[in-house]
């Protein structure tokens, strides 16, 4: 089962027009080893359309300045613009008020503030950090450079072979050490989507708060930070047809209230004297220094055209094409498709018999395809299953079905070369 119904995705054809989509990417329109350019890397990250560009460009071509604390005509129309961005992305996943909306450099970023902030403040040795088997390094290693500082345990949520959680280990893990659970919304390395809604319930059943990593999910799925009851949740700009360094963490009001800030500096303070600082009100305690402007103004531009699409008509497209190269895919022999999950994004890992997979990349990007290989920075994922690495496609909505034959064909001409 992937997101979306068969209907939803019949009328997603019909509504958009992938041809006049397609033309918005300028990047799209070039050839690569003399063959045209398919670009199935979308899951490191989007290509950005020409509305997202041009607001980067227009910022500084037009009302470059430093924001917040000028009072000339500049200032004020970039500070307007920067914090347009915290409304957008405020009303984008149902937060209750901007000052819950901080601007990181992205997932990474925020996932590391939540943990030296409210992890070094509130956890103590033995307490529990709950994380799964799939998650991305960005969200294990800020948790055992915690667990090494404090004294606490790190537990993982086992998966199956297809690549779901297995929910009732997860409920066994769960107990009154818990602290919190921290786990990724859509595996970036197997395209699975976690039951958020079931995790977080069963989270704050013991009290513990919750992270949701949500860099994958946030241009395929609908989220609702209120109705899922969120703690804390991170996403990078750049998954999102946005520009690269820059992100939020969205975080509990009452939670960011009794966190301590994590960088020092410009913009996060109230009043500073030689004796002592006083720290300013949220969202600002959180953001020290002369921020990522221009590319804060450009993920207002990002979530304006993904809103004009419609992220549902996006992610059932996107869905209608995962299908069609799954099985285009179990028709190639030798070839074995990685995540099986119930629900999934529009990632298809594979790995062909007797064939490296940087062997395969290398040799569909000389026919101009560009996929990811390796571990995807999943490497206890990629032990679990016992692989090395994995081919990885993955599918935005510029994306076509022709594409996806020639990569078909690729991988067919890989294969004579190699074996």
């Amino acid at each position: 089962m992937l997101v979306g119904t068969l209907n939803n995705r019949k009328e997603a054809l019909n509504t958009l027009n992938i041809d006049n989509i397609r033309a918005e990417f300028p990047i799209l329109d070039q050839d690569i080893n003399g063959k045209k350019l398919v670009y199935f890397d979308n899951a490191a990250t989007t290509q950005k359309p020409q509305v997202v560009i041009d607001a980067i460009s227009n910022y500084y071509t037009g009302y470059n300045s430093n924001i917040h604390r000028g009072v000339h005509h500049l200032a004020e129309k970039a500070t307007s613009a920067f914090e347009l961005s915290r409304k957008t992305i405020k009303e984008f996943i149902n937060a209750e008020s901007t000052e819950e909306i901080i601007f990181t450099y992205g997932t990474t970023d925020g996932i590391n503030l939540v943990a030296q902030t409210y992890g070094r403040s509130f956890l103590k040795a033995g307490d529990e950090i709950i994380i799964s088997t799939m998650e991305h390094h960005s969200n294990i290693v800020p948790w055992q450079m915690l667990c090494e500082e404090k004294g606490c345990v790190l537990k993982v949520i086992p998966i199956n072979d297809e690549g779901d959680i297995l929910f009732d280990e997860y409920k066994k893990l769960l107990s009154e050490k818990t602290k919190i659970v921290s786990v990724v919304y859509a595996s970036n390395a197997l395209g699975t989507v976690n039951p958020i809604a079931e995790i977080i319930e069963e989270a704050h059943k013991v009290g513990a708060v919750t992270l949701v990593d949500a860099a994958q999910a946030m241009s395929h799925i609908d989220i609702d930070v209120q109705a899922l009851d969120i703690d804390f949740l991170c996403f990078s700009a750049h998954k999102l047809y946005g520009p690269t360094g820059m992100g939020a963490l969205y975080g509990k009001k009452e939670l960011l209230n009794k966190m301590p800030p994590w960088r020092g500096g410009g913009e996060m303070i109230k009043e500073v004297t030689f004796e002592k600082t006083t720290y300013n009100e949220l969202p600002y305690k959180f953001e020290a220094g002369t921020p990522n402007i221009a590319d804060v103004i450009g993920i207002t531009a990002a979530i304006d055209y993904v809103n004009k699409l419609g992220k549902k008509n996006i992610a059932d497209y996107e869905n209608e094409l995962l299908e069609y190269a799954t099985e285009r895919f179990e028709a190639i022999s030798g070839l074995k498709i990685i995540g099986r999950a119930k629900v999934k994004v529009s990632v298809l890992s594979f790995v062909i018999d007797g064939i490296h997979p940087q062997d395969i990349g290398v040799l569909l990007d000389q026919q101009g395809i560009a996929i990811r290989t390796g571990h995807h920075c999943t490497q206890p994922l990629m032990q679990r299953l016992d692989l090395v690495g994995t081919s990885r496609a993955s599918f935005a909505v510029y994306n076509t079905k022709g594409e996806i034959d020639r990569m078909v064909e690729g991988i067919e001409k890989a294969k004579r070369f190699l074996l």
